[in-house]
């Protein structure tokens, strides 16, 4: 699988340097930190919402291993993705009571639904190959949101926080693909790996914007 693969057609609207090692399509200009940042509280309470499906996400992904007994370097995988988030989530929920907000009981992310509505539901290996590639793309983005916020932000306790972050998403999303290879042959890993991240492109270029991790650029 070849995660430098670059495509042309989702360049001309944004202009923000790419992060090294990300194989996105699409990159986040900095005026997107500036329009987010606005709302840090309701950025923070965005981001706790993720964090915590993360942690859920990786382990329903346990599961999910087609043999009855998965490989323990599976289980070793997802285990310490969860435990990574959880604690990331507790940071950021400190965060927001620190700074006098609530996390909300409520919370949708139409950009994480999208990718989810490409996986193949019920085809075996291909269910789960497609749920990796979802995981790892939403690391992926992540990661890259995190970074353009670091540069971008005046705030130095939040740009401290996603500087932090941004190595442990790059982790996760590499991560996520170390067992993609043992579900199908290796060529058609690359084809669907190509297929997702013009997909993903497409999804996260026509989010509305607003104060969320994972919004569109006004």
């Amino acid at each position: 699988m070849d995660d430098h693969q670059q495509s042309s057609q989702f360049d001309g609207e944004c202009n923000a340097t790419p992060t090294p090692d990300l194989p996105l399509r699409w990159w986040t200009p900095a005026r997107w930190a500036e329009q987010v940042l606005a709302k840090p509280l309701e950025l923070l309470n965005d981001h706790a919402h993720l964090e915590k499906k993360a942690a859920r996400n990786a382990l329903e992904l346990l599961d999910r291993w087609p043999d009855p007994v998965p490989p323990p370097k599976w289980v070793q995988t997802m285990t310490a993705i969860a435990k990574d988030e959880i604690e990331h989530l507790a940071l950021v929920t400190r965060l927001i009571h620190e700074r006098g907000g609530k996390m909300t009981k409520h919370h949708r992310n139409d950009y994480a639904a999208a990718l989810r509505g490409l996986v193949r539901l019920g085809q075996g290996n291909c269910d789960l190959l497609d749920r990796l590639m979802v995981s790892a793309l939403i690391e992926a983005r992540s990661c890259e949101r995190f970074a353009v916020l670091a540069e971008n932000c005046a705030d130095e306790e939040l740009a401290k926080l996603y500087r932090g972050l941004w190595a442990s998403e790059a982790g996760h999303y590499r991560a996520f693909f170390e067992h993609a290879d043992d579900l199908l042959p290796a060529a058609e890993v690359a084809h669907r790996w190509d297929e997702m991240l013009d997909a993903e492109a497409r999804i996260i270029a026509a989010q509305p914007p607003g104060p969320t991790m994972h919004s569109g650029v006004s």
